[in-house]
């Protein structure tokens, strides 16, 4: 949970003489509640990898490969709890990226076509270099086909190492790695569709396109209560999810499709509260004026209907969008995530696997791929894109912040972990792609830290200067 305002402060001022309040103020954006976090998700991977390479490695295997059934008349569907936490959770962290990414080429720093297509090229080049490389080291041998595993990054620790630099660098920095993130997510999952979708049902892809018109038409007729958005957001994944596509797709679809605006602005507001309030002010000073109980209970029921009307207003200036996102990050840092983790992260460690993962052009197509070929991609595309006349730099933003985000797109985890259990059917390659994941992930995110240390440390010497 992050610090509460007080409290941060005065970690900032132990900070000076306490090297415990520094580290405590360094790692407070791993536990962020007000965003996704990748503190939580980071402690249930530690957990999983020791829980996988205990003596207790069969049974918590076998936990999270127990079969669940659901099941009404002839209709069944059967998947183990890690497929579920997979298809049924993890669609939420998803329905928030694309939500917040919506939100940022919509009225953040990306609202410009110029400032749009910067992170768009980004992620164009993120794709291809890293898959280029990959192939590279594999094409023509058996693990070719695992080339999707280097195609998207790992949103929730990426943010956690920029947002350790929240007041170093401009906002727009995240904005960027935010959209970069959403594209390049996508841009996995389409690679799941294509790639690693052995067959798909189009009957269930018209059930999501009928779920997801109808939550348009409901935008459209400004409907308020959320049941019905609900349900059409359940029809939706069922149907992304009996197609044979990855239903984490549906999610980003849903979270793309959430009003940015509030349905009733702040001016409308106060103009419509203003004789709600003086009514609820008399309602109140009559029933502490009246002569009994009887008459002031119906005047404390008239207060009751004003304040009703006034919460109602309230919530009619909030937008939707925004709302959903506070109220699933906490459950998708602290939960969704980690059980993602933990149901996961199966890598034994042992010789055999560190050595022949060595010697194995799997894992040197992944380490390099995500490692070396996003920040390459990313940071060539971007540059490309801005010299053509066709991006821009976001305010504030330099190109050592772009080299910094493009290495923390270099940690792959979610998507990647993925994308290794659907290329390879046996579990050795599975396992050898899942340690040179977190290789990469590992020097990508120390080399991102590095990178992005150094760019707020000059932003704020340019700052010094320009103010001396």
């Amino acid at each position: 949970m992050a610090l509460s305002p007080r409290l941060s402060g005065q970690v900032a001022a132990r900070a000076h003489h306490s090297s415990a309040a520094r580290i405590l103020r360094k790692i407070e954006p791993f536990f962020a509640i007000g965003q996704v976090s990748g503190g939580p998700l980071l402690l249930a991977s530690l957990i999983a990898l020791v829980a996988i390479n205990s003596p207790w490695s069969a049974d918590y295997a076998r936990l999270w490969d127990r079969p669940l059934r659901i099941s009404y008349g002839s209709w069944a569907i059967e998947r183990s709890v890690a497929e579920w936490v997979n298809d049924a959770l993890m669609p939420l962290f998803f329905l928030i990226i694309g939500t917040e990414v919506k939100r940022e080429f919509v009225k953040g720093a990306l609202s410009s076509w110029q400032t749009a297509v910067f992170p768009v090229a980004g992620a164009i080049g993120g794709l291809v270099v890293p898959v280029g490389l990959y192939l590279a080291f594999n094409y023509g041998t058996p693990t070719q086909h695992g080339w999707g595993v280097v195609a998207a990054m790992d949103t929730a620790f990426s943010l956690a190492i920029v947002a350790m630099f929240t007041t170093r660098l401009p906002p727009a920095v995240r904005a960027v790695l935010l959209a970069f993130a959403a594209i390049d997510d996508v841009f996995g999952l389409l690679v799941i569709a294509v790639a690693y979708t052995e067959t798909l049902q189009p009957w269930f892809l018209l059930l999501a396109a009928i779920g997801y018109a109808a939550m348009m038409v409901l935008l459209r007729l400004r409907w308020v209560a959320p049941i019905l958005y609900i349900a059409c957001g359940l029809v939706v994944w069922i149907g992304v999810l009996g197609s044979g596509v990855h239903p984490t797709i549906a999610g980003v679809a849903i979270g793309l499709l959430l009003p940015t605006s509030s349905r009733l602005s702040e001016k409308r507001f106060v103009e419509r509260v203003q004789k709600p309030v003086d009514q609820l002010k008399a309602a109140q000073a009559a029933a502490e004026r009246a002569r009994d109980d009887e008459e002031a209970e119906q005047y404390r029921e008239k207060a009751q209907q004003r304040l009703g009307y006034l919460h109602e207003m309230a919530a009619a200036t909030d937008e939707a969008a925004e709302r959903l996102v506070r109220i699933l990050t906490p459950w998708v840092s602290y939960i969704v995530l980690p059980l993602f983790a933990l149901s996961n992260v199966r890598i034994h460690f042992s010789a055999v696997l560190v050595g022949d993962t060595l010697q194995s052009p799997l894992a040197l197509g992944i380490v390099v791929g995500l490692a070396l070929g996003k920040p390459v991609g990313f940071f060539a595309a971007t540059w490309l894109a801005t010299r053509l006349g066709q991006a821009r730099l976001p305010d504030g933003v330099t190109w050592r912040m772009v080299l910094g985000i493009g290495a923390v797109a270099g940690i792959g985890f979610t998507i990647s972990l993925f994308i290794a259990e659907l290329a390879f059917a046996e579990a050795e390659l599975t396992e050898m792609a899942a340690l040179a994941v977190l290789a990469a992930s590992l020097v990508s995110g120390l080399f991102g830290y590095g990178v992005l240390w150094h760019a707020a440390s000059v932003a704020q010497a340019d700052e010094v200067e320009a103010g001396g």
